[in-house]
């Protein structure tokens, strides 16, 4: 914003509650937080004898400008935040990675024959919900089994409107449903079946256990063994599904219980959900630790991640204190329309389940981690190696551009442009070159070519570029037309000093300085070596930058490989007749057919020509005067 004095704006902060919004040089969002003193609290932030760490002075270094919205209080302004977080998603906010909504069961209660459904959202709409579940696989295979149990409708049918029209679908044959639409079961009785689905949600599954072992027992009696099967199947499965639900708690609280494994800047939130004493399942979050320390982690969690959940527990269970402990379960227990209360264990039970949680979390942190470091060293770290290698200090992106020249005995050559930009391939950004300018097999003469094309292109974009600069262009945006005024870091060619030559040769011309290396291949074309400044470097073949090599000279052989392909494909499957005016696919594919034979073609008559399906005597006597052309 211009003409904003940061220093004169500070004087002007009010001392109320509020939210305040930083923004960098291009306007974005960077950072929202709330305080109790706006003026207190947004001044900190300037304040150049006040130790802050790294990440705080790194995002007051990017500050253009600021805004604050005043509220009445402080729990205003921390609902107010945790909505401007959730629709900004500011770059140095702690941010959830997961963007999840979780299913419920729910149960049409509103509906004269209710239904049993998954939702992804709590309404207040007459329905009945159980959950949110975390295992959207679970929650599927207990409504199948309940609509196998109580044979519970699956159809959209407004009913009872729609009673008795049309006629009972495939699910009412196979015994699945008793056909309400059809008028086969009453309403009262339907509602019983209802109530026991309801009665099996909330945990009692011993009475249609029961239930079905008495069936089962009667089928067998009856020599119903099939039918028997089937109920001993669903016993079956309701145990299943019964020792899913370890019971955690004799006080049948809804609760959640949270935790913490944090290392630098990346951090796992682990909650397990735990409704009516019964422990329904467990997730893990990633989160981005920006400008938030220790305890605060968990506050910035627990702020987003409640604002967007439909349920809110009566209790939550942390790891360690919150710094607002007390705002946040006022906020929360507004949202309940009951009191929320946030407790930090010290002994028993609970802080048993905290431990847990926080074991899963290290767990799940450490499994990410080591993820992260093996693709690291796949990636990053094996570019970052090649550079060290050949000495070149790197300033952009760890960007290189690999080329090669494919043809067959020097016909249709064509050569191939491919991008890795940290140790992975950016295909957006792959280009291909049909040879225009060179004939037969000089793949020198190509690569200069090439080469050539490639940079001098370039170079007129950035010179655009310039001419086209406004201050109303953001930095750092990709201009998605203009990717070849994005220059490599490091050329690789594909073979040994000459083609290194030629490289070095195209970019002195140009007045361009990039370091050219050349990927060598042994007998039996596979990669041995780098030449770099005139001299072989040898690399070790078991290291992750010999291999990524590798995969950048194969990927930009294949790449130069499938162009030729294409296009003498293309080639192969033209036709002499194809050059022959007013003769067009039909007419071709009716003279091959008639006379089977080119050769015969070329000796024919103009009659003989004409009497072909769909030709006449101006179109035979062009096909008869092509051949005689020069005789």
């Amino acid at each position: 914003m211009q003409d904003f004095n940061i220093e004169e704006e500070l004087k002007k902060l009010p001392s109320s509650p509020g939210v305040y919004l930083m923004h960098d040089a291009s306007e974005e969002i960077i950072y929202i937080g709330k305080a109790i003193s706006l003026k207190n609290r947004v001044r900190q932030y300037f304040q150049s004898s006040r130790k802050r760490t790294p990440k705080i002075e790194q995002m007051v270094s990017h500050i253009s400008y600021f805004e604050y919205i005043v509220t009445d209080s402080e729990l205003e302004a921390l609902i107010l935040e945790c909505n401007l977080i959730k629709e900004h998603r500011p770059k140095y906010n702690t941010m959830l990675k997961d963007d999840k909504t979780y299913p419920y069961i729910k149960v049409t209660t509103g509906e004269d024959y209710p239904r049993i459904l998954i939702a992804r959202q709590m309404k207040k709409d007459k329905s009945k919900y159980f959950g949110p579940y975390v295992n959207g696989g679970a929650v599927k295979s207990t409504i199948e089994l309940l609509r196998r149990i109580y044979r519970i409708r699956t159809c959209n049918r407004s009913l009872p409107k729609e009673i008795g029209n049309g006629r009972a679908c495939l699910n009412y044959h196979i015994k699945q449903c008793d056909a309400p639409c059809m008028g086969c079961i009453s309403k009262e009785d339907y509602q019983k079946k209802i109530e026991q689905t309801l009665k099996f949600l909330n945990g009692n599954y011993e009475e249609v256990t029961k239930m079905l072992e008495q069936k089962m027992y009667e089928a067998s009696a009856d020599m119903n063994f099939e039918a028997a099967a089937e109920y001993r199947d669903l016993i079956a499965d309701i145990k299943a599904l019964a020792q899913k639900q370890k019971i955690t708690s004799g006080e049948g609280l809804d609760r959640d219980v949270i935790a913490y494994a944090a290392d630098g800047n990346d951090a796992v939130v682990q909650v397990f959900f735990i409704r009516e004493g019964k422990l329904l399942g467990r997730e893990h979050f990633f989160i981005n630790i920006a400008l938030d320390e220790g305890g605060d982690i968990l506050t910035s969690f627990i702020k987003q991640y409640y604002s967007g959940t439909p349920f809110i527990p009566k209790e939550i269970l942390v790891s360690q204190e919150l710094r607002e402990a007390d705002i946040i379960a006022e906020y929360l227990s507004g949202r309940r329309g009951s009191k929320v209360s946030i407790l930090n264990p010290k002994k028993g039970q609970k802080e048993k389940m905290i431990e847990l949680a926080q074991k899963n979390a290290k767990m799940v942190l450490d499994i990410d981690r080591d993820k992260v470091k093996r693709e690291e060293a796949r990636t990053t770290g094996a570019v970052r190696d090649i550079f060290e290698l050949l000495n070149i200090e790197n300033h952009n992106q760890y960007r290189i551009e690999a080329y090669d020249i494919s043809n067959t005995a020097g016909f249709q050559s064509v050569g191939s442009m491919i991008v890795y930009e940290n140790g992975k391939p950016k295909r957006n950004d792959y280009r291909k070159f049909k040879i225009q300018t060179v004939e037969g097999p000089n793949d020198y003469g190509s690569m200069y070519e090439v080469l050539t094309r490639r940079f001098t292109h370039g170079l007129s974009e950035k010179k655009q570029q310039q001419d086209n600069f406004s201050e109303n262009t953001k930095e750092g945006k990709e201009n998605l037309t203009d990717r070849f005024s994005r220059f490599p870091d490091l050329i690789m060619m594909d073979g040994g000093l000459g083609q290194v030559n030629i490289a070095l040769q195209v970019l002195d011309e140009l007045k361009i300085h990039i370091p050219v290396c050349g990927m060598v291949k042994d007998d039996r074309h596979r990669t041995r070596a780098l030449v770099y400044n005139n001299e072989e470097l040898p690399i070790d073949t078991h290291s992750e930058s010999f291999r990524l090599i590798t995969r950048i000279q194969d990927e930009a052989h294949r790449f130069a490989i499938e162009y030729h392909k294409s296009l003498r494909a293309k080639t192969q499957v033209h036709s002499i007749l194809d050059d022959i005016e007013s003769i067009g696919p039909a007419r071709r594919k009716a003279l091959m057919k008639y006379f089977s034979d080119i050769g015969k073609i070329k000796t024919a008559s103009v009659e003989e020509l004409a009497q072909v399906h769909s030709m006449n005597e101006a179109s035979a006597r062009k096909v008869y005067e092509f051949f005689r052309k020069g005789l």
